[in-house]
């Protein structure tokens, strides 16, 4: 039988295509609900974590599927505020190749049952990611539909100081360092997977 803190998990990755279909939908109480069921769906990444560690269930499978599920969750919010032009697309792309190097190797980690070492950064990572969300959330619900180069106050600066832009490097920068910090620490377990590649690509016994 399922465990909790896994079926809280598959519920954040269950939840993410209604956050992308609700927030394309063109009336304001459908994009709200997108923001609802975000805030839902990103609230399940601390109780799953908090019910398996409380319960003892600390899992490979866990692990490697409650940092997928944040993956999918973040990396499908931010394209889709890519599309809507409020995020840079060069970003998004960075962030989402450096989360797939990452999960490749975790599921070799996972494969050969060999320990995968993460870092407080990358956790940290995650929690910025989708802080930023939120206001990038919150900031498109309040200009939709706003001609934001005629914008005052809080918004208009927010618009012309770049605001998001200067958020938006920041998180690439800290997703950039986490992952660094994964291959450094994990080195040993990178080496050893090129060395098996290598040895099915190239055979020794010819």
């Amino acid at each position: 039988m399922m465990n909790l803190p896994t079926q809280l998990t598959l519920l954040r990755i269950l939840l993410t295509p209604v956050v992308v279909s609700l927030l394309f939908l063109e009336t304001l109480g459908f994009k709200i609900g997108s923001l609802m069921v975000f805030i839902v769906a990103s609230l399940t990444d601390w109780y799953d974590g908090y019910f398996a560690r409380k319960s003892g269930i600390i899992t490979m499978w866990g692990q490697f599927l409650d940092p997928l599920a944040d993956k999918i969750l973040v990396s499908s919010a931010l394209i889709c505020f890519s599309i809507l032009g409020y995020v840079q697309e060069w970003i998004v792309l960075i962030i989402i190749v450096r989360d797939l190097i990452i999960t490749a190797i975790r599921s070799y980690a996972i494969i050969q049952n060999q320990p995968f070492h993460t870092n407080f950064l990358a956790k940290t990572k995650t929690s910025v990611q989708i802080i930023a969300i939120y206001f990038i959330f919150i900031y498109y619900l309040f200009t939709w539909q706003m001609d934001l180069t005629q914008a005052e106050g809080l918004v208009g600066w927010i618009h012309h100081a770049h605001v998001i832009s200067g958020i938006m490097y920041v998180i690439m920068v800290i997703t950039l360092l986490s992952g660094i910090i994964y291959l450094i620490e994990n080195r040993e377990l990178i080496r050893k997977g090129f060395t098996n590649l290598f040895r099915i690509f190239v055979p020794t016994d010819i």
